[in-house]
């Protein structure tokens, strides 16, 4: 079993902090009038973009896929009631390449929402995550 440590230390005016494990921290703002920083709800949305983009980067290189540009849309939606969690995330997954497979990133995408993401599983339980793509010819430079 792998440990994980992190450190949030507010920092007054309603800013904390955080320091993940790699050690590179990063400012939270919790007054959302103001959004001068990510608050904790918009990090949660980052962590599933960047955990199931990762998989589907890796899966696609095995695969020897030629991946372009690459980008992930993701869409949350929370319950109305106290406290508020999010009760589903849309994650759309946007790729262009030169003569991708659509097989292959179909797999990939499955293979990480699935198989390998950490985040989506965690969140899993009490979010539902659905999922799309979208695949686009890479234009000719």
């Amino acid at each position: 079993m792998k440990n994980t440590h992190a450190i949030v230390q507010y920092a007054g005016d309603d800013f904390f902090v955080a320091t993940p494990p790699s050690g590179h921290a990063i400012t939270i703002d919790f007054n959302g009038e103001r959004s001068a920083a990510p608050g904790p709800l918009e990090l949660l949305l980052v962590a599933l973009g960047g955990c199931t983009g990762a998989d589907v980067v890796s899966v696609l290189r095995k695969k020897r896929e030629k991946l372009t540009s690459y980008r992930i849309e993701i869409h949350g939606e929370r319950r109305e009631e106290h406290p508020k969690s999010f009760r589903r995330m849309e994650v759309k997954h946007i790729l262009h390449g030169r003569a991708l497979s659509a097989d292959a990133v179909k797999q990939a995408i499955d293979l990480s929402d699935h198989k390998y993401c950490s985040v989506a599983a965690t969140l899993r339980p009490t979010v539902e995550i659905v999922t799309s793509y979208e695949i686009h010819e890479a234009l000719e430079q």
